[in-house]
């Protein structure tokens, strides 16, 4: 445990975050190459940056004119904030998934019963499937009053909606 930590702040301080990276073309026989270094931005040129050099004596200059450098710095504080929030959010998501498909059908057919349930699908049809959830709920005198009030207006809300799409249906038909 002691050799991570070590290698962990090793690797933390040795992150930069300012670098010159120079961009330099094919010259005579010498490949195009990318070098990188952790300069200042006043010593951010060719000379400074380009090691070793792969040309001597005056083809230095004209080596030097072709390279293209630029000076670069980011914040590698912020780029892990921004990991870590997005793994946070990421996990969250991913547990509310496991809850919606995992555990809110125990916890259904726990408060409700799954014979229950079954009677009350049977009874009301495909119309209305959470018709008598309500009932349940109201029945359950365990649970809080604001459950009750939730649930209520949701099952206003889901029957507004039924008589709406029922509306826009009956007016299709009149119009066609």
């Amino acid at each position: 445990a002691r050799f991570i930590m070590k290698h962990v702040i090793y690797l933390l301080q040795n992150s930069e975050d300012i670098r010159c990276k120079c961009i330099c073309p094919p010259y005579r026989e010498f490949p195009g190459q990318i070098y990188k270094q952790n300069v200042s931005l006043k010593d951010c040129n060719c000379l400074h940056v380009v090691e070793p050099m792969p040309v001597e004596g005056k083809d230095v200059e004209a080596y030097c004119l072709r390279c293209e450098c630029k000076y670069e710095e980011r914040s590698s504080g912020t780029i892990k904030v921004t990991i870590i929030m997005y793994l946070s959010i990421l996990g969250l998501l991913l547990l509310y998934m496991v809850y919606l498909t995992l555990l809110e059908p125990i916890l259904k057919r726990r408060l409700f019963g799954h014979s229950q349930l079954i009677q009350n699908d049977d009874d009301v049809g495909d119309q209305q499937p959470f018709a008598n959830a309500h009932n349940v709920l109201s029945r359950s005198h365990s649970r809080p009053n604001m459950l009750n009030k939730v649930e209520h207006a949701q099952q206003r809300w889901r029957r507004q909606v039924q008589e709406q799409r029922k509306s826009v249906f009956d007016r299709h038909v009149v119009l066609s």
